[in-house]
């Protein structure tokens, strides 16, 4: 049988290897080890709403996050890693079941030192594929020249949604209401952080000192996509563990699968430093530069093509 899209793809997959070097190039300039960690793991993080992919009696990573932050535990100080992770039951116009991921992490650092990263990683990448300093993307220019505004969820909610922040939460609709009134009116003309998550929406973040109810968590959005989530990291194993019954706790009561807890990593918690980490979706990132609104044509081979 014919590739017949596979033809298609030359100048979207030539354009995918430049930005992948072009973040290899901005991570090795800035003192970032790369690393390579396993796919497979015996327990993924319980999250109450991200599923995993069982193989065999272990699982396919959601996020290299475990692992990485294990390495920052045991004295590495700045690490990257471009990677296969694996989510159940996600496919949609911006979702692959098996996506690619950069995660990155740095000790003695906080979520606002990587919002400045962000910005220097992405304009890097707009000038090392020619783009400059305006990315079009479906018929709107928006500007990457920094610095980016920040906008909290609670205002978001305010200007954006039929709701409170806290309606959302009470009935359980606080991811509907973000992706269908919130999401797609950010970063419309220039890129926009989206901060201070509320801590129920934050399992392995830092809480902010002064009000407990947020977490130093943001996303990145870009001409309505979402393109990472970072934070502070939480280094406080009781607490960690204490988060992590609860999620499986939401999970039982979901009639989810309830995940092991992952001990090794919970132990390593003891030796973490004050770091800071982020997770950035490569192939949303391509979609931009490609200026493409669909995952499937950016990625060599679809679920459905294999």
């Amino acid at each position: 049988m014919e590739n017949h899209r596979q033809k298609t793809l030359h100048p979207r997959l030539g354009l995918r290897a430049r930005i992948i070097d072009a973040t290899r190039q901005f991570f090795n300039n800035n003192d970032y080890l790369e690393v390579d960690t396993p796919v497979r793991i015996p327990a993924p993080a319980p999250e109450a709403h991200i599923e995993a992919v069982a193989s065999g009696d272990w699982f396919l990573q959601t996020s290299p996050e475990l692992c990485m932050k294990r390495l920052l535990a045991a004295g590495f100080p700045r690490i990257f890693q471009i990677c296969k992770c694996f989510r159940q039951a996600e496919r949609g116009q911006r979702h692959l079941p098996e996506m690619t991921l950069l995660e990155w992490y740095r000790t003695g650092s906080t979520n606002l030192d990587l919002m400045n990263e962000c910005e220097a990683f992405i304009t890097h990448v707009a000038r090392q594929t020619d783009s400059g300093d305006i990315l079009t993307y479906q018929g709107r220019h928006i500007q990457l020249l920094p610095p980016w505004p920040r906008i909290s969820v609670k205002d978001a909610f305010e200007k954006f949604a039929s709701c409170s922040l806290q309606a959302a939460l009470q009935k359980d609709q606080f991811d509907e209401i973000m992706a269908v009134q919130i999401e797609p009116r950010l970063g419309l003309g220039q890129p926009v952080f989206l901060v201070d998550y509320p801590a129920c929406r934050a399992a392995l973040a830092k809480l902010k000192p002064q009000d407990s109810r947020y977490a130093e968590r943001f996303e990145l959005y870009i001409a309505g996509i979402e393109i990472c989530n970072a934070f502070s990291e939480l280094t406080d194993p009781v607490e960690q563990r204490a988060r992590f019954e609860h999620e499986r706790d939401q999970r039982r009561k979901a009639d989810k699968p309830v995940y092991p807890l992952p001990e090794r990593f919970l132990a390593a918690l003891e030796d973490l430093p004050a770091a800071a980490g982020n997770a950035l979706g490569i192939d949303r990132l391509i979609m931009l530069f490609a200026n493409v609104k669909q995952i499937d044509d950016v990625v060599a081979f679809t679920p459905e093509e294999l």
